[in-house]
C-alpha cells in the first residue's frame, strides 16, 4: 500500500534516509534529525512531502520524499524526487514502482508537467529500473551545488 506520510512516519523516514546515505557511501554526510524531517513535512512552513510504502504487516518499508519545483518555460509546477528508498528486504516486490506511480499520479492530478530526480552514475541497478519505466537521462545537464564555506562566502557578497 502507498499512502501520504503522516507525522507517525517521521522516524521510519529518517531511518531510511540514513540507510540510503549508507548505501550511497555518504553516511558521514548525513546529519538530519527526526525533528527536522517532521518540520519539513508537517511544520507551519512545510515545503516537502512524502509518500510511504507500507507492508501487509503495517511496517513502513519504503519512502519517496519530494518537493515541488517550477518550470519557467511551461509556467507550471513539477515534482522533484529528492529520495526514493525501499528497504533491501522489500526490493523487487513493486514498492519502488508503486511509489513512483503515486508521484506520477500526483503530477497528473495537479497538472504538473514533470517528475524528475537525480541518480548516482554508479547506481546501475537504479538506472536500469528508471529506464524500464521510460525515464530518460538528461545528459546535457550537469548539476552544480554550493555548500559550506563557498556558500557562506558568496552569501557575504549579497547587498
Amino acid at each position: 500500500m502507498i499512502r501520504r506520510a503522516t507525522p507517525a512516519d517521521v522516524q521510519p523516514i529518517t531511518d531510511m534516509i540514513y540507510e540510503l546515505a549508507d548505501y550511497q557511501k555518504a553516511l558521514d554526510e548525513c546529519t538530519v534529525k527526526p525533528a527536522q524531517i517532521g518540520e519539513a513535512l508537517f511544520g507551519d512552513a512545510a515545503s516537502a512531502f512524502a509518500h510511504v510504502a507500507v507492508s501487509e504487516s503495517g511496517d513502513v518499508v519504503g519512502m519517496a520524499l519530494w518537493f515541488r519545483n517550477f518550470s519557467t518555460w511551461e509556467g507550471v509546477y513539477g515534482i522533484y524526487l529528492e529520495d526514493l528508498y525501499v528497504k533491501p528486504s522489500e526490493r523487487g516486490s513493486g514498492h519502488g514502482k508503486a511509489l513512483l506511480a503515486a508521484l506520477a499520479k500526483e503530477c497528473t492530478d495537479n497538472n504538473y508537467s514533470r517528475l524528475s530526480w537525480s541518480v548516482l552514475n554508479w547506481n546501475t541497478s537504479s538506472i536500469g529500473f528508471y529506464e524500464s519505466l521510460g525515464a530518460e537521462a538528461k545528459t546535457e545537464w550537469t548539476t552544480y551545488r554550493l555548500t559550506g564555506d563557498h556558500l557562506g562566502s558568496l552569501a557575504a557578497q549579497a547587498r
